[in-house]
């Protein structure tokens, strides 16, 4: 079970900590942004084929298999067309939390997002300065969604 909350990131002061990222492009095989999806990933040198159930709050189902990263370009060149999300992410410790940040480029460019993996949906934490509005439960800023509509295209 994954259980994830997602924020807004204010400012840059983050890349101060942040280190070098990973450059991230995935797709999606098959997609319903209220639903379970069925994405490939290429981050790095490594190829991801990741199977999510629709999300019940802040937590869903999520089974994830690493596959050859060669699978992975193949899989992404020919089944997921154009509406591939490209960003580079970055780890950053922040009290006892590994979080992710996303920067989003191509189509999604000027979005900056940060997740947090939970063991519990009630679990506390504490948020760095950098850390922004929460939009968890906001289905336009899923991945799946911004495939299909791009934060370019928002008004």
């Amino acid at each position: 079970m994954e259980i994830e909350r997602k924020f807004l990131v204010n400012g840059d002061s983050w890349r101060q900590v942040a280190g070098s990222g990973l450059v991230c492009e995935q797709g999606y095989l098959s997609s319903s942004v209220n639903g379970a999806t069925v994405r490939v990933r290429k981050i790095g040198a490594e190829g991801w084929l990741t199977i999510k159930g629709p999300s019940s709050g802040i937590s869903r189902l999520e089974m994830e298999y690493q596959i050859p990263v060669a699978d992975a370009e193949v899989l992404l060149q020919t089944l997921c067309g154009d509406q591939i999300v490209s960003k580079t992410r970055y780890c950053v410790e922040f009290s006892g939390f590994v979080w992710e940040i996303d920067e989003f480029s191509g189509a999604n460019r000027g979005l900056v997002l940060a997740e947090i993996e939970l063991e519990k949906e009630d679990q506390r934490f504490e948020k760095p300065d950098w850390v922004g509005q929460e939009v968890s439960e906001d289905s336009c800023y899923y991945n799946a969604a911004l495939a299909k509509k791009p934060f370019s295209s928002w008004k």
